[in-house]
């Protein structure tokens, strides 16, 4: 069983880094939960000061405080994901976004480490004192709606999105009632957040 883990972004994972955005686009792969690495694919290091700023950013109509980290496979110290946790809401966000975003590189899919991806970060939500947290997909995204419902996402919620012409699902997880739930499952998939 691989055991997977939650890392803070550094300067050490930089090649891993952009080599998970360049095969999301090789993929021609959706790109998500990456706290806009996406756009900083030449300038990784200032990439990881704007993530230092996002934690201690105070909430307005364009940005929220936010926390974004890898999910890193144990064995070979690879990324196979990203998750980005943001601490608050504002009506964007509210609408459509939710609290967590997370993306799973494209070759690493359906191994269900994005579930692992998601336990992990409702446990960070638990300890920020976040009861109920936020999640979106797009309809046609099963394996991201089963990774919502794995953790015990209701939907709550779905619409016709005209800017990205698509149905979007909205669900909501319960944190303190999924990591009761659930740690027996995915506690030993798990190794300590560096």
């Amino acid at each position: 069983m691989e055991r997977l883990m939650h890392v803070i972004p550094d300067i050490s994972y930089k090649e891993d880094a952009i080599a998970y955005i360049n095969e999301h686009y090789a993929c021609n792969s959706a790109i998500n939960g990456v706290g806009g690495l996406n756009r900083y694919l030449d300038d990784y290091e200032g990439w990881l000061e704007k993530l230092a700023l996002d934690r201690q950013q105070i909430p307005n109509e364009e940005r929220v405080p936010a926390e974004t980290y890898y999910l890193v496979r144990e064995s070979d110290n690879r990324i196979v994901g990203m998750i980005n946790i943001r601490l608050v809401l504002n009506e964007r966000l509210n609408h459509r976004g939710g609290h967590i975003g997370y993306g799973i590189r494209p070759s690493e899919r359906n191994k269900g480490y994005n579930k692992i991806n998601l336990y992990l970060a409702l446990k960070r939500c638990q300890e920020l004192g976040m009861d109920m947290v936020l999640l979106d997909c797009d309809k046609n995204n099963l394996g991201s709606a089963k990774s919502m419902q794995a953790l015990g996402g209701k939907l709550v919620r779905e619409w016709y999105d005209e800017e990205h012409k698509e149905i979007d699902q909205r669900y909501c997880i319960n944190v303190k009632e999924a990591i009761n739930k659930y740690q027996d499952l995915y506690e030993p998939q798990i190794v300590k957040r560096r």
